[in-house]
């Protein structure tokens, strides 16, 4: 059962809580302990609570759950993890991570607790209307990143990181809506209502318009935000960024990858070399140049 409930918490989907590291790196506070260790505290937070919210999505979606053909296997649905054991924990964890938020920061517990909120939203009612489920799951990225402002002083933090965390989490969104309804295909509407208002054309135009303005909104952000160095070096790691996003429409439509963002970037060599290269290069242009 233990095996189970932490197979439900979804530990491969706690790379997306890195996201609340952003405050720090790009801040230049990385080495400043005092800072980082509270941090680090945020992220194991973020981590609990998201995945209270998992354990609260398959418990409200057993049904459904139980007509799809990988979510069949999931602890819940296929009664390996009773649902009364379920709630308990969920209950604890949530009542844990709300104290101890609190006592790191007011303004982060204030996140953490909205998070939650519009997850639950999100679980009952959000994630059936089109578009709309979308930006629901992008808030969360960007509520990861606001996190980590509420927990430590920032001074240099460039607002462009907010709407490029807007639209690279809508473009992993609808990359991921494209690929679970290209596996479903004419019994998608079936398992979730939400798919009925998507097509993979009109999904291919939304990823479209969204990886291109990814592409220019970094491109901008790399020489126009007023806390990078003067020699727009940051300008250097825009071809990082571009492979990475073409990489990903590549998984996508050739490998018919994608459904799980967290999966590629675990498995994916060379979508992991970019990504790796690419936070080499912010680290040299913030700490070294």
């Amino acid at each position: 059962m233990l095996s189970a409930l932490i197979k439900t918490m979804r530990p491969r989907q706690w790379t997306k809580n890195l996201f609340i590291f952003a405050a720090l790196v790009f801040d230049k506070q990385l080495f400043v302990v005092n800072s980082f260790l509270l941090t680090l505290a945020g992220f194991i937070l973020f981590c609990l609570i998201s995945s209270c919210v998992y354990i609260l999505n398959d418990i409200m979606d057993v049904e459904a759950d139980r007509q799809h053909p990988q979510k069949k296997n999931r602890p819940i649905p296929s009664g390996k993890l009773p649902i009364r054991v379920a709630w308990i924990v969920l209950i604890i964890f949530v009542v844990i991570v709300f104290i101890v938020a609190g006592f790191l920061s007011p303004a982060f517990e204030a996140v953490i607790i909205s998070y939650f909120v519009i997850n639950i939203a999100y679980s009952k009612w959000l994630k059936h209307i089109p578009i709309l489920d979308v930006l629901i799951i992008a808030s969360g990225f960007v509520l990861r990143v606001h996190a980590g402002i509420t927990l430590i002083e920032v001074e240099r933090f460039s607002p462009w990181l907010y709407v490029l965390m807007t639209l690279l989490s809508l473009f992993l969104g609808f990359g991921k809506r494209r690929a679970e309804l290209a596996l479903l295909a004419h019994d998608a509407g079936s398992h979730r209502k939400v798919f009925d208002g998507y097509t993979l054309p009109l999904l291919d135009q939304y990823i479209m318009i969204v990886s291109g303005t990814t592409i220019v909104a970094y491109s901008l952000y790399t020489f126009s935000a007023p806390n990078l160095p003067a020699n727009h070096s940051m300008m250097l790691t825009i071809p990082f960024v571009v492979y990475s996003i073409f990489r990903y429409l590549y998984l996508i439509h050739v490998e018919h990858a994608g459904g799980t963002p967290e999966e590629v970037l675990l498995s994916d060599r060379p979508f992991q070399a970019s990504l790796i290269l690419w936070g080499l290069a912010v680290l040299a242009v913030f700490y070294l140049s």
